[in-house]
């Protein structure tokens, strides 16, 4: 297979499979000759990384080859310079393998933002704030995953200049203290016997190298195992020019589902954060607006991102989750995928989609293949209650069990036989082995969109997201929702499709979608009684 760099442009790739530039990048391939806006970009393959892990000193040629030639595509598309003083070119390096997996792998973003490129972006934005965010930015995803700088340790110093600034968060923070805290970073890293380097092409080489590595991180290897992607064979990198959600007022970043993966629902789920970058919507860390906000403040953009969703779902044929970026007011698409969903939803999406014409009933089975629909069941609380708290529900559903505040906790409850509730400030795709054991998912912080809540999703667990009132400290094992304590071992039960979270054990009833399963029912005697196609030729 091909080691050579493919790019991404409105024209589309020659060749452009999953097996050869992961999923991620064949898909936006596919996404820009659509006419969707899609910063441009180019992807190292995902042999290219196979052949690197094996020491083929080919390999590394082709490596370097492969970068010099793709930033000189980027330079020419965008009419900026990696490294330069007055139009500098930042890119994000994102990882793709043959199927999606979302979270597990490494991003690196505003990589290229050397000393010269962040006076660069001063001279050309006239923002100042702007640039030293974009600075303190990249050093924080490129120490954390190119150094392996403690992310903890990072985190620290970024809470304790919020405290000293009395900032609510990072948003709040100037120009100033942006700059403070990229010296603290710089500090922090030199401590730890390290160095970032200030030539925009070694920023990228060591960026590239880092996520090609991420393939065999634990969390990525776990996720592997528990969704049987043991079969592949690797990770592509994909350097994309960036858009700045961070800019301003009119910026933002966000992600956006064509319908509700949770429950099936014909309504697209947008959640979106403003003067923001991408990770800080999918990291869980933040808790996002909503589309309501995004009509009121940019109403132009929130209708070009209904269009796209339509478009793209109609492309595709199928529900998709996009990651979508704001600058200056103007939309860009940086990522859509099939949307992981629930099982319930997945049947109701199936059927939607058969009675609108998009797909044919063969197609609906098939896509409802793997799932055991003798099984399938709706569950809720056999009676009424007053809720202690409420969220966001991000996945489908109720649970039942004892409370555990980290992950290796929670393995250890569910080994004892006891179904768990793991309670978190915020979930990260690293809590993978406690989303396993766990029956249900609940997080003070973060958004239904977030990666962490997509996994839920996908693994069938009740999730509720940024729920009002809890308080948790996972190093004394303790929280509390509205100053009641919780101990771990207390039991907790939650909805995850209303976001309703009660302190105490309630008795769970189970239904069956009937009308649904009926329909189902009805196109497997169709197929069947079917005659079959005559060949010709």
């Amino acid at each position: 297979m091909s080691m050579a760099i493919v790019r991404l442009d409105a024209a589309g790739p020659e060749e452009a499979s999953p097996e050869q530039i992961g999923a991620k990048a064949a898909i936006l391939a596919s996404v820009a000759a659509a006419g969707v806006p899609v910063p441009p970009a180019f992807v190292l393959p995902i042999a290219l990384g196979a052949a690197m892990a094996e020491g083929d000193p080919a390999a590394e040629r082709a490596f370097l080859d492969g970068l010099k030639r793709g930033v000189a595509y980027l330079e020419q598309a965008t009419g900026r310079r990696l490294g330069d003083r007055r139009r500098p070119l930042l890119v994000s390096v994102r990882s793709g393998a043959a199927r999606s997996m979302p979270g597990m792998l490494d991003t690196v973003l505003d990589v290229g933002c050397t000393g010269d490129a962040t006076r660069g972006l001063m001279r050309m934005t006239g923002n100042p704030r702007f640039a030293w965010d974009c600075r303190r930015r990249f050093l924080e995803g490129y120490a954390e995953t190119a150094l392996g700088v403690d992310a903890a340790s990072l985190a620290a110093k970024l809470s304790a200049l919020i405290a000293a600034e009395s900032a609510e968060n990072d948003r709040d923070l100037d120009s100033e203290a942006l700059e403070r805290l990229a010296l603290t970073y710089e500090e922090l890293i030199a401590a730890n016997d390290q160095d970032v380097p200030d030539d925009a092409m070694e920023q990228l080489i060591g960026a590239a190298r880092a996520v090609y590595r991420s393939w065999m991180s634990d969390k990525a290897r776990a996720y592997r195992r528990l969704q049987g992607l043991d079969h592949l064979k690797g990770s592509a990198v994909t350097v994309q020019a960036m858009v700045f959600g961070n800019k301003g007022v009119t910026s933002g970043a966000g992600v956006a589902f064509s319908r509700d993966p949770s429950s099936g629902a014909p309504e697209p789920q947008i959640d979106v954060l403003f003067e923001a970058q991408g990770e800080d919507v999918v990291s869980g860390r933040r808790t996002p607006k909503t589309e309501v906000e995004l009509a009121f403040a940019a109403p132009n953009v929130a209708a070009e991102l209904r269009r796209a969703l339509v478009q793209l779902e109609r492309h595709f044929r199928d529900v998709q989750d996009i990651e979508f970026t704001i600058e200056d007011g103007r939309l860009w698409i940086l990522q859509s995928r099939a949307a992981k969903r629930t099982a319930s939803a997945a049947l109701r999406i199936a059927v939607d989609l058969v009675r609108e014409g998009l797909i044919s009933e063969q197609e609906g089975l098939d896509r409802l293949q793997e799932l055991d629909l003798d099984a399938l069941v709706l569950t809720r609380f056999a009676d009424e209650a007053t809720a202690a708290a409420h969220g966001i529900g991000a996945a489908s559903g109720v649970a039942v069990g004892v409370a555990a505040f980290d992950a290796a906790r929670a393995e250890r409850h569910a080994a004892a036989g006891d179904p768990v509730i793991l309670i978190r400030p915020d979930v990260d795709t690293a809590d993978i082995k406690g989303f396993a054991a766990a029956s249900g998912i609940v997080t003070a912080a973060g958004g239904r969109t977030a990666h962490a809540a997509l996994v839920a999703r996908q693994m069938g667990k009740a999730c509720v997201v940024s729920c009002a009132g809890l308080q948790v400290d996972p190093e004394t094992r303790r929280a509390s929702i509205n100053e009641t304590p919780i101990a771990e071992g207390d039991w907790i039960s939650i909805d995850g499709g209303t976001g309703e979270v009660f302190l105490g054990q309630r008795d769970i009833v189970t239904e069956r979608p009937q009308a649904a399963l009926d329909e189902v029912a009805k196109w497997r005697a169709e197929v069947h009684s079917s005659p079959p196609k005559r060949q010709t030729g």
